[in-house]
């Protein structure tokens, strides 16, 4: 065998050996992966399609009529007015922020912007109520009580969930803000673009992957929440993860907790739908700003 015939056959057993020594890496976090996520996913998968002892597709077919539907389109509409007015006052914010001169104003609002888009459950849901109950601190101040303002409903309980997803989209967009270059601005300067065609033409276009993207997360959020609506709203307003609380706590119908596992399935349809628009647009977002 020759020096370079050699030098090549060592390297090859060394790039097997490196990547079967990768590939053992992994298996801690397949484990986890494994255990977290594929278990849980075959115990709704079992469920779902087990009615009185026997395999049926009667479980999904209730998800999908009645209160539950009813349920399920509400989760989407509220769902999606919070992701999108949330991307749109959040980007707004971020392009405030990361245009400001003042660097101590940028970090405050960043280091605010990173707890709040993690504060929800009960202990957002009784701040709101002292605030804008109906014995709350600025709803007797202002007396918006006898307008008719309620928290306790649809608009009441969006404008909880703004609290949380508009910090979150000031978090997801800053960095694709702070990855616009100088230079892009520059040479739509040079060549007569004013500042609407400049972010008509580049900013805007460059942004929309984020943006999306941002929006899809929104969307996941709030579709999945669950402790606030429940503290604020009970059964008020329609939504599917109270729904799949009341079905397994037998509160609608004793038996019938098959059909929570349903629901889940059809949230876990649709948080899949979102991921896999999610995942391509930043990918694409991170092409484009790198």
């Amino acid at each position: 065998m020759t020096a370079p015939s050699a030098v090549r056959t060592a390297s090859a057993s060394g790039g097997g050996r490196t990547k079967s020594k990768s590939w053992l890496a992994t298996v801690p976090l397949l484990a986890f992966v494994i255990l977290i996520f594929g278990v849980p996913l075959v115990i709704i998968l079992g469920g779902t399609f087990k009615r009185e002892g026997a395999f049926s597709a009667a479980n999904i077919t209730e998800s999908l009529q009645g209160a539950y539907l009813t349920a399920l389109l509400g989760s989407v509409k509220l769902s999606a007015l919070v992701a999108v007015v949330g991307a749109l006052l959040g980007t707004f914010l971020a392009q405030a922020v990361v245009t400001s001169r003042f660097r101590l104003l940028r970090e405050a609002v960043l280091t605010a912007s990173g707890v709040l888009s993690n504060f929800g459950g009960i202990p957002l849901a009784f701040a709101w109520i002292a605030t804008l109950g109906n014995s709350g601190v600025i709803t007797k101040a202002l007396g918006l009580d006898s307008a008719g303002w309620s928290l306790y409903n649809f608009w009441g309980l969006a404008l909880v969930y703004l609290y949380f997803s508009i910090p979150l989209m000031v978090v997801v967009v800053v960095p694709a803000l702070d990855g616009l270059r100088p230079q892009w601005r520059e040479a739509a300067q040079n060549n007569g673009a004013n500042t609407w065609q400049f972010w008509r033409h580049v900013g805007i276009p460059v942004l929309t992957p984020t943006l999306l993207g941002g929006v899809v997360l929104l969307f996941g959020g709030a579709f999945a929440a669950y402790a606030t609506a429940a503290a604020m709203v009970g059964g008020t307003v329609p939504l599917v993860t109270l729904q799949i609380a009341n079905a397994l706590s037998g509160n609608v119908l004793i038996g019938h907790e098959n059909v929570a596992l349903a629901l889940s399935l059809d949230m876990i349809i649709i948080a899949g739908l979102v991921m896999a628009v999610y995942l391509p647009l930043q990918r694409r977002s991170a092409r484009w700003l790198r």
